[in-house]
């Protein structure tokens, strides 16, 4: 009997069954219902209230926004539509379109590492993105190509972005901060499975240094300002997942490639230029694991980064972002970043027997993590807002296994004399298949 296979949406997804929510590395193609098109989609919605200043300049002078009133929001981070096709023989197509934050294109901010500038946010897509569309070809379980525009699984968060994939309201803050999230490129990808391995390897458009900075280090530089992607220079990315025991998986995963020069015009690359020679070649490195079995879940990450010549961008940066309506952001990025984080749930309603046969749960959770989006090269200026340590801890109700209905309360703490930053969050996430 032929098997239909429709491979949709992210690079390690989750089935939306209670147990699949953590086991989302097992397969993309798990989801399979025998129908030719499948359509599905994620989303939250949340609110957050932050009993801290929202003041851009309370990390340039916390004293004077101690004690600042605290402040409310509504959010809608992202609304996910999923299509897919099979065309038969081996091929398939899948898509993904996110709509973020309600927004329809554009956005004004006021950026800390601007000098407290409102600045007109110039993204390709803008709050509309289309994260996934590809093409794959199925020889076997073992290889499969994919061409197209990827998800680049670096990092727990991006092979497993979906908000049924972690506990808090909002994706884990570290990997979060410091990755491009959800990080998506366009390229081609090689991946399968082989007894308990499942590998890929991928080559994407490279990174932009000109959009690294301070407070994110290189989570812009995936994107573009532009209506096309440069791609001057390219970027390498492997991601294996084992599958250890029942309920176990352990993933390593990497990103290895070259930033300078990979911008619009590219006017610096040339002989005799003073910053022909500039690499800034990004090298990161990350560790992963998910556990679910004996009514726990449990997730956990580390993740370490470095990015070379930062001296040179930094001063090509500085220069590029004062022309008029330069996309370029202006703010020094650190040689190294780091995000280490973990968290674990306990389904208390698996003791309640009524519950259990209803496929209901609740998990009670706590969770850990550090990072820091700036570690500068020695002797340089450091800026010790951007070290974090936060703490987590709240609820996840399940009254079936799609929907879940999330609470938090988090507390940021930041070395002295920053002020720490505590938030209560409230939201509900879904994630299935319609079609």
């Amino acid at each position: 009997m032929k098997r239909v296979l429709l491979i949709l949406f992210t690079i390690h997804f989750s089935l939306f069954t209670a147990i699949a929510q953590v086991n989302a590395g097992d397969s993309v193609m798990q989801h399979v219902k025998g129908n030719r098109l499948s359509v599905g989609g994620y989303g939250e919605v949340g609110y957050s209230r932050e009993f801290y200043s929202d003041h851009v300049n309370r990390y340039s002078s916390p004293q004077n926004y101690k004690d600042d009133p605290s402040h409310g929001k509504f959010d809608i981070p992202h609304a996910v539509i999923y299509m897919g096709y099979d065309f038969g023989k081996g091929w398939s197509l899948g898509t993904e379109i996110e709509f973020e934050h309600t927004g329809t294109g554009s956005a004004i901010e006021n950026e800390a590492d601007e000098a407290a500038e409102w600045e007109h946010e110039q993204e390709k897509g803008g709050e509309v993105e289309l994260e996934q569309l590809w093409i794959n070809k199925r020889f076997s379980k073992a290889a499969n190509l994919k061409f197209g525009h990827i998800i680049v699984p670096v990092g727990l968060n991006n092979a497993h972005h979906e908000p049924l994939n972690y506990f808090t309201v909002y994706r884990p803050e570290g990997e979060n901060t410091i990755l491009p999230s959800t990080w998506h490129d366009t390229g081609v990808s090689f991946w399968g499975r082989y007894g308990k391995v499942k590998y890929e390897l991928q080559m994407v458009a490279g990174l932009n240094a000109m959009l690294f900075n301070r407070d994110k280090w290189i989570h812009h530089g995936a994107g573009s300002p532009f209506e096309f992607k440069p791609a001057n220079q390219y970027g390498f990315a492997a991601r294996v997942d084992y599958f250890a025991l029942p309920g176990l998986r352990l993933g390593l995963s990497g990103y290895y490639g070259n930033s300078a020069h990979n911008t619009y015009p590219n006017d610096l690359k040339g002989e005799g230029k003073p910053y022909d020679d500039v690499k800034g070649t990004v090298a990161i490195g990350s560790v992963d694991l998910t556990l679910n079995c004996w009514n726990w879940i449990v997730r956990g990450q580390a993740d370490y980064g470095y990015v070379g010549n930062t001296d040179k961008l930094n001063t090509i940066k500085d220069a590029k972002a004062h022309a008029s309506n330069s996309p370029v952001k202006s703010a020094m990025i650190g040689k190294n970043a780091v995000s280490m984080g973990i968290e674990a749930g306990y389904d208390v309603f698996s003791q309640i027997e009524k519950m259990r046969r209803d496929e209901q749960k609740l998990y009670v959770f706590g969770r850990y993590e550090y990072y820091d989006s700036y570690i500068p090269a020695t002797n340089k200026e450091m800026f010790d807002y951007t070290n974090v340590h936060r703490l987590a801890f709240g609820l996840n109700y399940y009254p079936i296994p799609q929907i879940a209905i999330k609470a938090d309360y988090s507390l940021r703490k930041l070395k002295n004399p920053y002020n720490n930053e505590p938030s209560l969050n409230i939201g509900v996430a879904y994630e299935g298949f319609f079609l």
